[in-house]
């Protein structure tokens, strides 16, 4: 079983895929400073100064919160809008990319499937010479 596991584990396969879960999580933190520090800001601003991470309405509890934290500490129930609009627009930009992503690449196998079949090699001479050969015989006994 160990040897099983370990041929499992050093194929090709598994090594692409663990390159590919490092790589998407750092693509993942890449797109969250992106949304949070790049786009969310001066749409924030543009729309009176809003902090979308701290846009929250408080479902249950009383009392006044300036930030989620806040709430939560007194036990408010909140309903966190700001925090669900950024995953959102995090969910489309990953999305965007792996679609990008899977296009270039059908477009690589689309190619590849494209290109013409290559020829059948031609018989060596021999099999050129016996089938000749079998032809003039097949004349003669005729």
């Amino acid at each position: 079983m160990l040897k099983e596991f370990k041929e499992f584990a050093l194929k090709g396969n598994v090594l692409d895929m663990a390159v590919g879960i490092i790589i998407g999580a750092a693509f993942g933190a890449i797109v969250s400073s992106l949304v949070d520090d790049i786009i969310m800001p001066p749409i924030g601003l543009l729309l009176g100064g809003v902090d979308f991470s701290q846009l929250f309405v408080v479902l249950d509890g009383s009392g006044d919160y300036n930030t989620i934290e806040q709430a939560k500490e007194a036990g408010a129930v909140t309903w966190n809008v700001g925090l669900f609009i950024n995953a959102v627009i995090k969910f489309v930009i990953v999305a965007f990319a792996v679609f990008l992503l899977v296009k270039g690449f059908n477009r690589v196998v689309r190619k590849e499937e494209a290109k013409p079949a290559a020829p059948p090699p031609a018989p060596p001479q021999e099999l050129v010479l016996l089938g000749e050969i079998r032809d003039l015989l097949a004349k003669r006994a005729s």
